[in-house]
């Protein structure tokens, strides 16, 4: 049974770092392309950033500069590094992955992606 299970949300000021992790388990994603998106209460679900299997990366404008992807594909796991972080970063974060292999421009749509961890919660405070 494929598995991903984001961890390392919480609640900061302002000015603070997170870093997020999403560990995958049932099967190997070396070849996948993986992914954060993030859905703040009352709006739709929008895309942060994604790594293909060749380290091809894709992050949104408004995380540009203070958010970063990486991924260690030895321990199956994609990481966001989140610097700077600001209020209006405030969501729930879910990590997915493609099932097929993805080695150009990773997908940035919801629908490209066919595995989903459960969230966890970034709170930034002013």
């Amino acid at each position: 049974q494929v598995q991903l299970v984001e961890s390392g949300g919480g609640l900061v000021q302002a000015g603070a770092s997170l870093r997020l992790s999403c560990a995958a388990s049932g099967r190997t994603f070396s070849s996948s392309a993986m992914g954060w998106f993030r859905q703040a209460a009352g709006k739709e679900r929008e895309f942060v950033a994604a790594m293909s299997a060749n380290g091809a990366s894709t992050i949104t404008d408004s995380v540009k500069g203070r958010f970063t992807i990486s991924r260690d594909n030895a321990k199956n796991t994609v990481y966001l590094q989140m610097n700077s972080l600001k209020p209006e970063d405030t969501a729930v974060y879910y990590c997915a992955a493609t099932r097929y292999s993805s080695t150009w421009n990773p997908p940035t749509r919801p629908v490209s992606y066919a595995y989903w961890g459960q969230g966890t919660q970034v709170t930034v405070s002013s």
